[in-house]
């Protein structure tokens, strides 16, 4: 694994942002005086991987790192600009001369730069020095002028205009504007103050946080966190990421530099930055560009098709290198990094792991789990053994409303299965379910649509009216005319696929399994079980092995079938 001791992570994408890098403080910037020699999205690493073999493939697959490099070099193509001799320095009449240029381009393409911002940045702000730098542009402090904003020490994100080579970077410029704005005010949001333009960039003012990434936090301590001062760290980070995913969006670049302290103090708050590459995704919809960093990625993200899930493997990549202070997932090269995550499981067995709390390793995993059906939410990370605190409320989950939907419109033998499935819930997992239904504030000890309606519009903000989420309630239609109390909302809420990623998962199916033999198992044909899991004829001699010869029921494997409704391949399964 390679040591987390490397300065900085390039994101890369289709749809590349600005790197919001901040600085504590203007007298002290960041600078990189030498151009790293390794390829995007690379750090260096050390020269070898300590306690690990590395695995070597017959014949190498292809690379999930194409997209992301062809991209690049497009940019780097249709960047345009006028190139400098060598040796000699860049001039006033250079910059002046690539500015019409681009203009010039953006006139035969019909790309329309106006974003219909204030044009009066310069006369309420003062920029000072560079505090960080991304493919788009840079970071920079600022310091208000005049009027409310008089001394007001802010961070301006400066997007180069010449670096909107498409209508798609102009769109995204406009969406990050959006989100900021819809998702200012939370505790763990930049506070965002107004965007800006010019004939040349886009400037948006924000928040100045004083108290430097979380990285710099991780190497001021040796490379790691001690367990519990981990766990604060993570409290913060997945409350930030919770309040996302509720609102539709996917901030898909989740890493230690894109969180900031606010102070210096040890104590300080972590705020959530960079929303250059995160986007809007509806219920039910899955998002296919491939975009992120290298290090961070998620399997499914490399398989173009992924949704909020892939946020949780990038926090599952980050408390992991809290913890030992090590990356997961490591090589020499994107590619490499790239079959690692497809293919390598992380070590839990090299120091420091073996001193880690068990409900530590557990949390990891249950994040680091390639079936993306098997992660924890963010709120359901918050509710787990190893966080919980029961005098921290846990914030509302979208989770349990695409549960429900699918129950309603199961049929009764898939209702008697998961109800048998129901009662044979841990403790640990009627935590969560138990405050999801506080949440939805039940009348008589019962819920139905219109507290579905009532929790989303109480959260909601301008940035859930774009993703469109309360398009869900088109969907839960039969549950108009319906209440439900807190036993059924436990066999509608529950996820299958993460359950089957407990350790206990054996014992909770045959106990379950137990419920459906006395409740909800009965005689039923193969032709029967496989419409009822929407097979087809080809399947029956499968299903035939489900079915006892003995009585006709469902047999226990049948059972575990029957739970997921369609047999599905392991998602890191190999073709052989």
């Amino acid at each position: 694994m390679g040591h987390c001791y490397s300065k900085k992570t390039t994101s890369v994408g289709v749809n590349d942002g600005v790197a919001e890098t901040q600085n504590p403080s203007p007298e002290n910037p960041q600078t990189t005086p030498f151009q790293s020699p390794f390829p995007a999205g690379i750090n260096p690493s050390p020269a070898r991987t300590p306690g690990r073999r590395m695995m070597k493939w017959p014949f190498p697959p292809p690379s999930p790192a194409k997209p992301i490099m062809a991209a690049l070099r497009r940019r780097r193509k249709d960047g345009g600009g006028t190139p400098t001799t060598p040796g000699r320095e860049r001039t006033e009449e250079d910059g002046r001369r690539e500015r019409e240029v681009e203009r010039e381009r953006d006139r035969e393409r019909g790309l329309d730069k106006s974003f219909g911002y204030s044009k009066n940045f310069g006369a309420k702000y003062e920029l000072g020095k560079e505090v960080g730098r991304g493919h788009f542009g840079h970071t920079c402090w600022a310091k208000g002028k005049k009027g409310e904003v008089k001394g007001l020490s802010v961070a301006v994100k400066i997007i180069s205009k010449a670096k909107m080579t498409s209508a798609i970077a102009v769109e995204d410029v406009r969406r990050e504007v959006k989100m900021l704005k819809a998702l200012s005010g939370n505790e763990h949001m930049l506070n965002f103050y107004d965007a800006f333009e010019d004939a040349n960039n886009v400037y948006l003012v924000m928040e100045l946080c004083e108290g430097g990434e979380l990285l710099d936090r991780i190497l001021q301590r040796g490379g790691k966190y001690e367990e519990e001062d981990a766990k604060g760290i993570l409290v913060q980070i997945l409350s930030a990421v919770a309040f996302c995913h509720l609102q539709g969006v996917v901030h898909r670049d989740l890493k230690p530099e894109n969180f900031l302290f606010s102070t210096k103090d040890e104590d300080s708050r972590l705020k959530i930055i960079d929303f250059g590459l995160s986007d809007y995704v509806r219920p039910d919809h899955r998002l296919n560009d491939v975009v992120g960093s290298a290090y961070y990625v998620a399997p499914e993200v490399l398989h173009r098709s992924y949704n909020a899930e892939a946020d949780m493997w990038s926090i599952g990549v980050i408390t992991y290198i809290l913890l030992c202070g090590s990356r997961p997932f490591w090589a020499r090269t994107e590619s490499g990094i790239f079959r690692s995550v497809l293919r390598a499981d992380p070590n839990f067995d090299d120091t420091p792991w073996p001193t880690i709390s068990p409900e530590g390793k557990d949390f990891v995993k249950r994040l680091l789990n390639k079936d993306h059906r098997k992660r924890m939410t963010a709120v359901q990370a918050l509710a787990h053994p190893w966080l919980r605190d029961e005098n921290r409320p846990l914030p509302l989950d979208i989770f349990p409303f695409k549960l429900v939907k699918l129950y309603l419109r199961s049929t009764p033998l898939k209702r008697a299965a998961l109800k048998a499935l129901s009662k044979a819930l841990t403790e640990n997992e009627l935590f969560y379910l138990k405050e999801q239904f506080r949440l939805l504030q039940p009348k008589d000890g019962c819920v139905s649509l219109e507290n579905f309606k009532g929790a989303l519009m109480r959260n909601a903000t301008d940035a859930m009216k774009d993703a469109r989420v309360g398009e869900i309630f088109s969907m839960m239609e039969p549950f108009s005319s319906k209440k439900i109390d807190f036993e059924e909302f436990c066999v509608a809420a529950i996820s299958v696929y993460q359950l089957e990623a407990l350790e206990d998962w054996d014992n909770i199916a045959n106990t379950a399994f137990q419920y459906f033999e006395q409740e909800g198992n009965r005689k039923i044909s193969v032709e029967e079980l496989a419409r009822e899991m929407n097979l087809g004829p080809t399947a029956y001699p499968l299903v035939k092995d489900w079915i006892r010869s003995s009585d006709g029921n469902i047999n226990f494997i049948g059972y575990t079938k029957f739970l997921h409704g369609v047999t599905v391949r392991s998602s890191n399964a190999r073709r052989q």
